[in-house]
Parts: structure tokens; sequence; C-alpha cells
């Protein structure tokens, strides 16, 4: 399942995540703007991994002062995802 998420507070404008429905793994997360090498590098660390675990990882991680990041983002739009299914 393609699922498009719309971040708040951070510089990405947009996260494009594949998910396997059928085991809940992830397949690929796009992250579209924000810091190239770091959203790169989560991008490819959660490639098939369970959503459940990408969320236990990543919730809460904070950019600066902004209060949420990139990954805690991603986070927020595998809960929503889930809240969804």
């Amino acid at each position: 399942m393609k699922y498009t998420y719309k971040p708040e507070g951070t510089c990405s404008v947009q996260m494009d995540i594949d998910i396997n429905e059928e085991n809940d793994t992830i397949n690929s997360v796009k992250i579209v703007r924000g810091c190239p090498g770091n959203t790169l590098g989560v991008s490819k660390l959660v490639e098939g991994r369970k959503v459940d675990e990408v969320i236990s990882i990543l919730e809460g991680i904070p950019c600066g002062y902004r209060g949420t990041s990139c990954p805690d983002q991603l986070a927020k739009a595998l809960k929503k995802y889930k809240d969804n299914k």
C-alpha cells in the first residue's frame, strides 16, 4: 500500500511510504526535501522493518528547537497509517 503523509514542523514537505500490508513491513520511504543525507539514511534504515518497530525507535526524536523531526514525523505518519487501516 502506498501512503502519503504531509509532515508538520520540519523542512521536509512530504513522505511517500510503501507498506507491505500482509506482514506490516516497510518496503520503502521517500522523504521530499529536508536534510538530504539524514532523510536518505532514515529511509534506508527503516526498509524491511515492522511498522511498530520503526514507531518505537523514531517517535519523539527532536530536531533542535522544533520539538519534532523528520524521524518523529515518520513515526507519526506510521501511527496515522495504523489508525486508518
